[in-house]
């Protein structure tokens, strides 16, 4: 296993405490790097704390979808680690399962504002910093159900073509200081994201991968670990698949 070296840097993991982020936060600490954690889940917070067991690990409670919060969680993280100079934006749901024609409005909005909103809220309050500093490293974590558009699911994969928009438009912005914003779009992990979803669309999902399996959490990590790298000095605005042979473009 490749270590980058993180040492003197800060990254922040929304949606660390569990899943996809967790695995990550375990990847960017062995590189030396300071990891907060952002989770609106204050006992899965708790919990990660105690399984990393680091100093080098703090935890913030917030809440994605006011800016607000997030920009006095920017304030906490930095006031207390220094500078951000990592971000991984993992923190979204799946939401219910539905075709577009009976799909509750209100389930709609809930999942556009987590997964959209949020994405547009952490971005915004944590870039500016960087680019002020000069350095920066941005993953948003988006979906290969952003490119493809899953049956069923609507609303999350629409969210997540989002993400993937927002972080097209960020890495232009960017593009003439050090800093990197790029997506990736992993076929589904086996975590307790699964547990917001149908059997029958989980399946579907399965079926539509090559490989033949899910992506592992620690597969995600590694790929990860490189685009928040230094190493990572030209590649911006860029989406890198995970998809064990889905995707189609």
């Amino acid at each position: 296993m490749v270590n980058y070296q993180f040492e003197g840097r800060t990254a922040v993991i929304t949606g660390g405490a569990q899943g996809i982020g967790f695995a990550i936060a375990e990847r960017l600490l062995a590189g030396g790097a300071r990891v907060a954690l952002w989770d609106a889940n204050v006992d899965a917070l708790q919990a990660a704390l105690i399984a990393l067991n680091t100093e080098a690990v703090s935890a913030v409670t917030v809440d994605i979808t006011s800016l607000a919060a997030v920009e006095a969680a920017v304030a906490q993280t930095e006031s207390a680690s220094g500078p951000i100079a990592m971000l991984v934006h993992s923190a979204g749901i799946a939401g219910a399962n539905a075709p577009v024609a009976d799909y509750p409005e209100a389930e709609w909005k809930r999942i556009i504002d987590i997964n959209l909103n949020g994405a547009f809220h952490v971005n915004r309050a944590v870039v500016k910093g960087m680019v002020a500093r000069n350095y920066g490293r941005i993953v948003n974590i988006a979906s290969i159900a952003g490119k493809e558009g899953n049956p069923n699911a609507a609303a999350y994969s629409a969210s997540k073509a989002g993400v993937i928009a927002l972080t097209k438009s960020l890495g232009k912005e960017t593009a003439t200081f050090d800093v990197a914003v790029n997506a990736i779009t992993p076929a589904a992990a086996r975590t307790r994201i699964f547990d917001q979803m149908s059997q029958q669309h989980i399946d579907y999902m399965l079926a539509k991968i090559p490989r033949g399996r899910f992506v592992e959490v620690a597969e995600v990590a590694a790929m990860v670990a490189w685009l928040v790298s230094s190493d990572n000095s030209f590649t911006t605005g860029a989406v890198f698949d995970l998809s064990g042979g889905r995707a189609t473009y």
